[in-house]
Order: structure tokens, then sequence, then C-alpha cells
């Protein structure tokens, strides 16, 4: 089941990242991230007014909030280093972020066995070629790098500290509008700051009405994609869910391949034959 949840993770979490992907395209980022994240604000509010989940208050949120302060940190960080450039060297950076719950799952005492260290090493040698690797070409800043290292360990951290926020389901629902509140705070502020600096926060058509739809499916596949890897990383080894969670770029990549037409590199589709042979090598192990 571990698997399953991981995996399911990694589909969410590469199809937001997808119609993310497209909407900066038109509206810029931090409207994105502020108006995807308050309409799943909106919906698991309501959920846990349903389902009673604010009885299940207690010091574990304090792990969500931290999360709801750290994803946007990483998320801005690796927006601005894709700005900055080459994608083909940032994004493989961003997939080191499976260190950090990789790393703590170690250090509790976790040791997955050959097969399964065999896997992980596959599966994520496969993630980062999916990504697309710049090997040679045009000159890196070092700003870039830095900002996707920077990006890598805040993604690294929402990991771990979301797998902590709740041992219960409607406990789990609360973790999430906990961390989803303080995700709008923090990239409202950042939204205000950019603003106030000269930068627009709509397009030159104004709101994006007609992305509303698709606003929504982000911001709501984003906490599904939380939520089923706190489940994931319940029911089974950290280490193994942190990595089967971590192969959303190669969704990403497939869905650009399927919807838009891209053109993967041989690079790319042989990283996506190696996440597969990693996957199923941690889930058979």
């Amino acid at each position: 089941m571990t698997a399953l949840f991981a995996l399911a993770t990694s589909l969410l979490w590469g199809l937001a990242d997808f119609g993310g992907g497209l909407l900066t395209r038109r509206t810029p980022a931090l409207t994105v991230v502020v108006v995807s994240q308050a309409i799943a604000t909106a919906v698991l509010g309501a959920i846990v007014v349903a389902t009673g989940g604010w009885s299940e208050a207690g010091p574990r949120l304090w792990f969500a909030f931290a999360a709801g302060v750290v994803g946007p940190v990483a998320m801005i960080s690796f927006y601005k280093a894709l700005a900055l450039g080459p994608m083909g060297v940032v994004s493989p950076l961003g997939t080191l972020s499976v260190a950090v719950p990789v790393g703590v799952g170690l250090f509790l005492g976790e040791r997955p066995g050959p097969t399964q260290f065999a896997g992980i090493a596959v599966a994520v040698l496969g993630v980062v070629l999916a990504g697309g690797p710049q090997l040679r070409g045009a000159p890196v800043q070092r700003e870039a790098i830095v900002l996707s290292l920077v990006a890598a360990l805040g993604f690294g951290m929402v990991f771990a500290l979301i797998a902590e926020a709740s041992t219960t389901v409607t406990g789990l629902f609360l973790a999430l509008f906990v961390q989803r509140v303080t995700n709008v705070a923090v990239g409202g502020a950042a939204l205000y700051t950019s603003v106030r600096r000269g930068n627009p926060a709509l397009p030159p058509t104004g709101f994006p009405w007609a992305s509303l739809p698709a606003l929504a499916f982000i911001g709501l596949a984003d906490v599904a994609a939380n939520g089923t890897y706190a489940v994931a990383a319940q029911l089974g080894p950290v280490t193994v869910a942190a990595v089967l969670a971590s192969l959303y770029p190669v969704v990403t990549a497939l869905a650009a391949r399927g919807f838009l037409s891209e053109r993967l590199h041989a690079v790319q589709a042989a990283g996506a034959g190696l996440a597969l042979v990693g996957t199923l090598l941690l889930a058979t192990g």
C-alpha cells in the first residue's frame, strides 16, 4: 500500500506541476500559487468542519505550520531559478529534495534491503535524467544553482514535515488545512511585496476567470498529493515512500508529451525507463 499511495502522490504532483507550468505562461507565478492554494484552503476548511477535524488539534500541527512556511519559500526559489535557467540544469537539481526524507528515514533507523537500495538509486537516477539534464551549452549562474538547492532543501523538508503532522485521517485534513492557510499567508505576503516593487499581479487581460477550474485542479491536486504522501509514509518506510513520490518529474514530462506533443529527448526517455525499473524494484523489494 505504501507504493500505491506514493505513486499516487507522484501522479498528482506531476499533473499539478504540468498545469501550473501552463498557467504561469499567461499569469504571474505568485498569483497562480496564491489563488490555487486559496481555493484548496476553502475546500479543506469545509472538509474539516464536516468531519470534526478541529477535535484533532494538538502539538503535531506545528509540523503542518512549518511545512506551510517552508513550501512557498521553496516554490518561489524554484520559480526564480527557472527564470534564471537553464531549465535543463535547474529542474534535475530539484530532485535532490528526496535526500531529506530519505536521510530522515535512515536516521530514524530504517534499513531498506539490497533490492530496495538498488531501486532507490535507479529511480533517483531515472528522475534526474527524465528532467532532461543539460550537460553542456549555456553557462549557469551561481544564483540559479543556489536557488535550486534552496528549493530542493525546502521541498524535502515539506516531505519530512507533513509526514509527521498527523496520525489520523481527520487529523490529516486539519494538518493540510493549517498548511494551506500558512501557504496562502506566506505566498500572499510575497505577492504583495512583488506588487509593491512594480511587478504585475494579473495578466494584461485582468483576472483569469476562465482559468479558475485549472487553478482549482492545481490546488486540490497538490493537497491530495500531500495527503497521499503522508499516508504512504505512515504505512511503510519513509525511504521508499519518498523516492516513489519523487517520480513526479517523469509524470510532468509525459504529460507534456501527451498533451502538448513535446518531443522527449533520448535522455528523458531513458530516464523514464529507469524510473519504472526503480519503481518495480522498490515495490517488490
